[in-house]
C-alpha cells in the first residue's frame, strides 16, 4: 500500500483481505501528510463504510481524525453534492429522494395518464420492468430524448413513452431517484465548470471499494472527481461481478487499464478464508469464464473436508435432510450462526422454512422487508416530507385518505384535473379548498362538503405538522401527528390480532426512536430534511448478523459474508443458471443475444462456493414439482465442472441412485462454449 499517485487497480480475489487494502491505505495517505478531508473513499453499503472508518480510527488511534475522512456510499455522496448544489438546480431545501416504492408510483400515475398504453386497452403491464428500464437508462447515461426503444421489444417501447413524463414528474415533485444521485452530479460537473472545479478540487485522493459493481455513471462521476490528479486507488475483483441487472458493469474493472492512463494492476491470491479444496472447486469453476482477469485463490489452511454433494429425490427430501443436518452439525457443536443456507431464488426458501420450523431451528432470512419500507413506517415518514416539502405529491397522494376521510380515488383526480387546469400544485388546491376563498368553482369542482371538509382537516394537520418541524422538535411533533389521526386506533382496527397491531405500534415507536437520535446530535428543518432522505438510501443488503440463528439468503445477499459452513442448495438447470437467464422474458431488459450468456450465473456460483471457510454442501433434487406436474431436473452445468476427485456424493433416494451419469450430462455440457 506504498504506492505513490497515479491509478492503481487492486485484484483482490474471494477472501484476500480487500477491506484492509482501503484501510491500510488510506492510513499510509495520512502518514504521508494528506488531510483527512481531502480523501474519499466510495463504498457500496453504509455497513461497509461505518466498518472502514472504525477500523480506520483504531488503526491510528485516532477517531477524530477518521471522522473526517469523507466515507460514505456513491449514492450518498452524490445526495451532498445535490444538497449543496440545489439553488443551481433549483429545488428547494426540503426535495425529496423517492426510494423503489416511491418510483413505482409514479410510473404508475405517469401510465394512468397515458391515453393509449396497451395494445387492447385491458392489458395490465408490468410497472417494474418498465421502472427498470429507465433505471438502466440513466445508469447507462442515456437522457429521456436520447432513449431508443427496440421496436420488436414493445416494453423498449412503453418506456420510451414513459421515462420523459417520469422525469418531469420528479421535477414537479422536487424529488430525485436513487439514480439521480450519481446522474444528476455528473451532469451538474459536466456543464458547470465552477461546480467541476469546486468537486474535483475537493479530494486529492479517490478510493472505490466494490470497483467492479460499479455502473457507467458511477464510472462517470469517479473520472470527474479525479480528472485533475489522477490519484485513483480502486479494489475489486471481476470474478464477483454478479450485478448486471441493476446496471453494473464489468468492464469498468476488466479495462480499467485502458480507462485510466498508467494504470498499476496489484492482484491478491492468497485466500485467508477458506480451505484448498474449496478453493480448488471455486477455481475450477470461475475457469470456465474467458473474459476475466487470470486468477487462482490459494490457501495455508490445509487441504480441509471434500465438498458433500447431496442428491435428493425431490425438493422436500432436500429440505428435510438439509434441515436435520443443520440440527447434526449444531449437535456436533457447531453454533446456530456458523451454517448457512444459500439458494438462487427465494422461492427456494419456502419449503427449507417448513422443515426448520418443525425442528425448531432458529433461523434469520436475508432481504425481507426493511423497518423504513413497512407501510406504518412509510405513512408517517410521508406526513413529515409533505409538511417539509408540499410540493412531493406522491407524499400527499399516499396520505390524502390514510387515515381513511372519505376522500377516495375520484376526488384526487378531480384535484389533479383542478391543479393542471392552474397550472398549480395539488397542495395548492387543497390549500384553496380548507379556506373556501373559492366556493362556487369548488361546488363547480364536484367536491361535496364532506369532501371539503376532510380536506381541509388535513391541511389543517399538515400545516400544524410543519410549524412544528421547523420549530426543531420533530419528535414532539410527531406523536402530536400520530395522536391527531388515531394512527395507533387505526393499526389496530386494521390488524387481523392484537399481537399483530401491537407489531405494527412498535414499528411507528421504532421510528420515534430513530427521530429521537436524530433530534440529540442536529436540529433544524434542513438537517431535518436531509435525515429523511438519507432513510431512502438504507440498503437491504445491510443485513442484521447479530443473534445464534442459522442464515437464509440468496447468492446475492450472501456477497461479503462468509460461514464456518454453507449449504448451497438447488445446484440445477433453470435454477443456478437461472431460466431467466436461459430464456429471458419478456419483462427482461437485456436483449436474446444475451440468452446464451451465463457468465454472471457462474461469477454467481463462485460467490456462493466461496462463502464456505471449512466445510462445503452442495445439494439437488433429481425431481421438482412445477406448475403441478412433477418435472425431472438435470444437475447445474457447474456442479459438473467441479473435479470429481473434491466431491463426496451422497444419494439420498432411490431416483437419485437413478440419475443420469456424470460422463453422459458431460458429453451434453462440452457442446458450450468456455464462456458461454
Amino acid at each position: 500500500m506504498n504506492h505513490g499517485g497515479g491509478p492503481l487497480l487492486v485484484l483482490a480475489g474471494a477472501g484476500s483481505g480487500k477491506t484492509r487494502v482501503i484501510i491500510y491505505r488510506i492510513a499510509h495517505l495520512l502518514d504521508l501528510g494528506i488531510p483527512p478531508d481531502a480523501i474519499a473513499a466510495l463504498t457500496f453499503t453504509n455497513k461497509a463504510s461505518e466498518e472502514m472508518r472504525d477500523r480506520i480510527g483504531h488503526l491510528l488511534g485516532n477517531r477524530k481524525q477518521a471522522a473526517k475522512l469523507t466515507m460514505g456510499t456513491f449514492h450518498s455522496l452524490g445526495l451532498s453534492m445535490l444538497r449543496a448544489e440545489r439553488n443551481a438546480l433549483g429545488y428547494p431545501s426540503g426535495f425529496a429522494v423517492y426510494d423503489q416504492a416511491d418510483q413505482l408510483g409514479v410510473v404508475r400515475e405517469v401510465m394512468r395518464s397515458l391515453k393509449d398504453f396497451s395494445r387492447d386497452g385491458e392489458r395490465r403491464w408490468d410497472v417494474k420492468a418498465i421502472l427498470t428500464r429507465i433505471s438502466l437508462a440513466k445508469n447507462g447515461f442515456i437522457a429521456p430524448e436520447d432513449y431508443q426503444p427496440r421496436e420488436a421489444d414493445e416494453y423498449d417501447v412503453i418506456t420510451a413513452e414513459v421515462y420523459p413524463r417520469y422525469q418531469a414528474a420528479l421535477r414537479s415533485y422536487a424529488a430525485f431517484d436513487f439514480d439521480d444521485l450519481i446522474v444528476e452530479p455528473v451532469r451538474m460537473m459536466q456543464r458547470d465548470a465552477a461546480i467541476r472545479d469546486r468537486w474535483a478540487g475537493r479530494f486529492r485522493f479517490v478510493l472505490v471499494d466494490e470497483y467492479q459493481d460499479t455502473n457507467r455513471a458511477q464510472l462517470l462521476l469517479v473520472k470527474e472527481l479525479v480528472a485533475r490528479h489522477g490519484n485513483l486507488t480502486v479494489v475489486g475483483d471481476d470474478d464477483q461481478s454478479i450485478y448486471a441487472w441493476r446496471g453494473a458493469d464489468p468492464t469498468n474493472i476488466l479495462r480499467f487499464g485502458d480507462m485510466f492512463e498508467g494504470a498499476v494492476v496489484v492482484k491478491l491470491e492468497q485466500n485467508y478464508r477458506s480451505t484448498k479444496l474449496i478453493l480448488d472447486a471455486a477455481n475450477a469453476v470461475i475457469g470456465h469464464n474467458a473474459n476475466r482477469h487470470g486468477k487462482t485463490l490459494w490457501s495455508e489452511l490445509g487441504a480441509g473436508e471434500p465438498i458433500t454433494h447431496a442428491v435428493a429425490q425431490d425438493a422436500e427430501q432436500e429440505s428435510r435432510w438439509v434441515a436435520q443436518e443443520l440440527k447434526r452439525l449444531k449437535d456436533g457443536g457447531r453454533r446456530w450462526q456458523d451454517l448457512a443456507v444459500l439458494y438462487r431464488s427465494n422461492l427456494q426458501a419456502k419449503g427449507l422454512e417448513d422443515e426448520l420450523r418443525q425442528l425448531q431451528v432458529p433461523y434469520v432470512m436475508y432481504g425481507g422487508q426493511e423497518f423504513f419500507e413497512r407501510k406504518e413506517v412509510k405513512d408517517v415518514i410521508a406526513y413529515l416530507r409533505l409538511a417539509l416539502n408540499p410540493r412531493d405529491e406522491l407524499s400527499l397522494r399516499r396520505i390524502v385518505n390514510y387515515p381513511a376521510r372519505g376522500v377516495g380515488p375520484a376526488t384526487v383526480e378531480k384535484v389533479v384535473a383542478w391543479a393542471q387546469a392552474r397550472h398549480a400544485t395539488m397542495w395548492d388546491v387543497l390549500q384553496g379548498v380548507a379556506s373556501a376563498a373559492d366556493t362556487p368553482a369548488l361546488e363547480e369542482a364536484g367536491l361535496r362538503a364532506g369532501v371539503r371538509n376532510a380536506l381541509a382537516g388535513l391541511v389543517a394537520i399538515v400545516d400544524e405538522l410543519g410549524r412544528s418541524l421547523r420549530a426543531g422538535t420533530p419528535v414532539a411533533a410527531t406523536r402530536q401527528l400520530i395522536a391527531a389521526i388515531g394512527l395507533h386506533d387505526d393499526l389496530r382496527d386494521a390488524s387481523p390480532s392484537a399481537t399483530a397491531a401491537q407489531r405494527r405500534i412498535d414499528n411507528v415507536e421504532g421510528l420515534l426512536g430513530s427521530l429521537t437520535r436524530f433530534e440529540a446530535r442536529a436540529s433544524g428543518a434542513d438537517a431535518l430534511a436531509d435525515y429523511l432522505r438519507k432513510l431512502s438510501l438504507e440498503s437491504g443488503e445491510e443485513a442484521d448478523t447479530s443473534g445464534d440463528r442459522v442464515v437464509l439468503t440468496t447468492l446475492h445477499g450472501a456477497k461479503g459474508l462468509e460461514f464456518p459452513v454453507v449449504f448451497m442448495v438447488g445446484l440445477e438447470e433453470e435454477l443456478l443458471p437461472h431460466a431467466r437467464t436461459l430464456y429471458p422474458q419478456a419483462t427482461d431488459a437485456l436483449d436474446a443475444d444475451h440468452a446464451s450468456d451465463v457468465s454472471e450465473e457462474r461469477r454467481l456460483c463462485y460467490v456462493g462456493i466461496t462463502r464456505a471457510q471449512r466445510k462445503l454442501y452442495i445439494t439437488r433434487s433429481c425431481t421438482r414439482l412445477s406448475r403441478g406436474r412433477t418435472m425431472a431436473r438435470i444437475p447445474s452445468r457447474f456442479l459438473l465442472e467441479i473435479p470429481e476427485e473434491l466431491i463426496d456424493v451422497k444419494d439420498l433416494g432411490e431416483e437419485a441412485r437413478q440419475a443420469v451419469p456424470a460422463s453422459e450430462l458431460r458429453s451434453f455440457f462440452a457442446t458450450f462454449s468456455a464462456d458461454d
